[in-house]
Parts: C-alpha cells; structure tokens; sequence
C-alpha cells in the first residue's frame, strides 16, 4: 500500500512510537510570536530550562500587536525579545522588521518540503502549501518543541480534494477555500489532513495556495499540504540555489514528497471549481457561506484587507485592479477601509507598484504589518453591533470586536464593498 504525503513526512521524521496512534516526531522548524510564546517561555524558566534544542531551527516574530498597543503586549513582546537574545536566535524579527508569522516565514526561505512545523498558532497549517506538515500546537507542546526538538501527533489521516476546471475571473483562492468548507462543514476535517491537488492547485500560485492551507483548520484539519512541483521550486530558488545543480534536480528531489498513486485516503473529493463563484460568510462559523450576489446590499461599516490569509502581494494586486477603476471614476470609499500589507517586504513591493498610493487615493487607510485587526486586538477592532467585510480567516462571534460581525471575503470583493459601503461583488466577476 502507497503513502500519502503527510504519512511520509511522518515516516521521515518518527523519533519514537509509545502508543500505537502517537507519533513523535523530529521538528525541522519552531515558529514562535509574541502571544503565544511567552508563556511557554516562563514555564521553562520556572523549571530551570531556558534554553533551545536548536537556535537555527527556531524563528520568532512580534506580528499580532505590533507597535505595542498598551503595557500588557509591550511586555510581551519584551519577554519574546529578551528570551530570542539569551538564546542566540538570529532569525529573530522584531519591530520594523517584522510582518505576519504566516506570510513572512515562507517569504524568508524557511519551510521547505518534507519539512516538520510547529508554531503556537493554529493557522500554522499555511505552511502545508510548500509540502510540509505544518501544526499548531499548546503551550505544552510548543515548551517541548523548544526545548527538545519534538512533538507528538496522531497517525494522519488524510482527506484529500482534487479540484479540476478553472477558476472564473474575479473567483479567487479565498472563494475556493470557503466553498471546501462550505461542503465538509467546521468539523469536517478534525484530526485529519487535507491534501490539495488535481489541475487547479497545478495552476495555483504559491500565494493562493497558502490562502488554501491557512483556512484548511477552520474546517477542522491538523494541517493542510499540497505537492510540491515547479511552482514550489520556482518560489524556493533563491534559497535552495546552493543546495542543487538546477531546478530540475531540485524537482527531482522535491519529487519523493508527493503521495503515491495507491495511497489510502479517508475521503476523496472531487469538486469541479468551474461554476464557482464569489462567495461570503455569513453568521458566526466559516461554513456559512452564500454567493455574494444573494449578500448585495447587506449592511457594512468597515473593510480590511490584510491577514495571514489574504494579505500578500497578489491579494493587494486584486483589490488593486478593483480600486483603479473606481478611483479613476472619481470615487472614494464609502466605509472605512483599514490595508496591512502581510510584510515589509510585500508593503515595499505594494509602494513600488504604485498600489499604495492608489489605496490612499481611495481613501483607505494603509496600516503597518500587523495581525492586530484579524483578532480584535488594534488596528481595526469593531465596535458593538459593527459589520465588516474582511480577507481574513475567521468570522466567530466577536472576533473583530466584541459585538462585532465579519464577513469572509475576497480581496476583490472587499475592495468592490469598500466603495458600495455594502456587500457587491467585484467587477472582475461577470457572472
């Protein structure tokens, strides 16, 4: 019998094997920030055991409220800082350096195929798009991650989804993503992997393919992964350029982290994306979607475009190609409308486009890197009984904002909601 793609990471990977379903496993990286990772960091001091099984495997990042805020997230970003100095990590990224965990790491080289990853954040799965196993994990966990270089899972089960057609203009990832949800429901994936293929992830960027894996948890997965091909290769190249003679032999290489043709599945899907359309969230869970077009008209007080989900230079390139025509018409937004760039990278890339100056042209309001709004923590919190229509991954009750309501959206259908001051559907839809 075959393997999937998750079972032979764990198969690479198996340090020991207590009970028949655990798993411990060897980690190639530790992702840590500054909300989650404090507190395992003051229970190792407590213990006598600050220190770090690898200072070149573990990479932290303030990202969730950056600039500080109030006294309380200063010091935690304080406790990060301090702890990233004692213990010798170089990949530490702090204020002015810093973006979303999510969207900076991959863009910094440090997942790569094959790989084991854990963070203390459970959209950590975003990084299953390169063909890594990527987890979040407790505090427990995340201690141990640190300090010794493993974690435990069960033995993976996989759901895999092969998604065929093509995508209609002004149908995104984040629509793709929304409508598997839809399907499968929000515990529909609980303690299994959710593998990505068939011809449309061919043809996905590694931007939209991270936007697939970051919200494979709200449906319920330990992860989301897709197989690396030459899309992989061609995002890595600079990082791995040293490691292979070409991009065909790193192809090659890359090749054996792809699941064999008589792997056993859990469930297999097929979903042909051709009549998919612009989707929203509507209510307090990630499976209720609706087309947009049944939403026009719902009532809106903010827009934001940002997020670990939708916050890269291709999502801002989406809203772009919305606001150009709009502020070419002589318009403004009719909401307030909040931008985080995901990176400093993406932000510069952003200003170098033009796309910055056409945001404020429109009367948005271009925010630093920060994940701040997505969990109602700064830079966009909503007040009681406010609306928004978000990039972001989740819509529970009060996320945003105590008493406040998201929207899941687009990049495109925020932008085209930005300026109705309701929810629309871009113009880069024609239905």
């Amino acid at each position: 019998m075959g393997q999937t793609i998750a079972e032979k990471i764990f198969a690479a990977h198996l340090v020991d094997k207590p009970f028949p379903d655990t798993n411990v496993l060897s980690l190639d990286r530790v992702f840590c920030h500054e909300i989650t990772t404090p507190t395992a960091v003051a229970d190792l001091i407590d213990r006598n055991k600050d220190r770090v099984f690898d200072a070149s495997k573990i990479k932290a990042v303030i990202d969730h409220v950056t600039p500080a805020k109030d006294s309380k997230t200063a010091e935690q970003g304080k406790i990060l800082r301090d702890w990233a100095k004692r213990n010798h990590i170089a990949d530490f990224f702090d204020v002015g350096a810093n973006g979303v965990c999510h969207a900076l790491f991959p863009e910094k080289g440090f997942v790569r195929p094959g790989f084991t990853v854990i963070m203390g954040d459970s959209h950590t799965c975003t990084h299953g798009a390169f063909g890594a196993f990527a987890a979040g994990v407790g505090t427990t966990d995340l201690e141990v991650g640190i300090l010794k270089g493993v974690c435990s899972f069960k033995t993976p089960r996989t759901i895999r989804f092969n998604l065929s057609g093509s995508l209609r203009a002004g149908v995104f990832p984040k629509d793709v993503i929304l409508s598997i949800i839809n399907k499968i429901g929000v515990n529909g994936a609980t303690n299994c992997v959710i593998e990505f293929a068939g011809s449309v992830i061919d043809g996905m960027s590694m931007e939209g393919r991270m936007t697939l894996c970051n919200m494979a948890v709200e449906a319920g997965a330990t992860s989301g992964i897709c197989m690396p091909d030459m899309t992989t290769v061609e995002y890595l190249w600079r990082f791995i350029q040293g490691e292979y003679a070409s991009k065909a032999d790193a192809l090659a290489a890359y090749g054996k982290w792809a699941s064999d043709k008589d792997a056993a599945y859990e469930q297999t899907h097929s979903y042909d994306v051709s009549l998919l359309e612009p989707l929203c969230t509507v209510g307090y869970k990630p499976d209720g979607v609706k087309p947009v077009r049944e939403m026009t008209g719902a009532k809106l007080d903010q827009v934001y475009i940002g997020s670990c989900t939708n916050g890269r230079i291709e999502d801002l390139r989406a809203a772009a190609a919305v606001a150009k025509g709009a502020v070419a018409a002589g318009k403004k937004a009719a909401v307030r409308t909040v931008v985080s760039p995901a990176t400093p990278s993406v932000y510069r890339q952003a200003l170098g486009e033009g796309i910055i100056e056409l945001f404020m042209d429109a009367g948005f309001c271009v925010t630093n890197p920060t994940c701040g709004a997505c969990l109602g923590m700064s830079n966009g919190v909503l007040a009681g009984g406010e609306v928004c229509a978000s990039t972001t991954n989740r819509n529970f009750n009060g996320r945003m904002g105590k008493g406040g309501t998201v929207h899941l959206v687009s990049p495109a259908t925020a932008a085209a909601s930005a300026f109705a001051g309701v929810l629309t559907n871009s113009p880069l839809f024609q239905a």
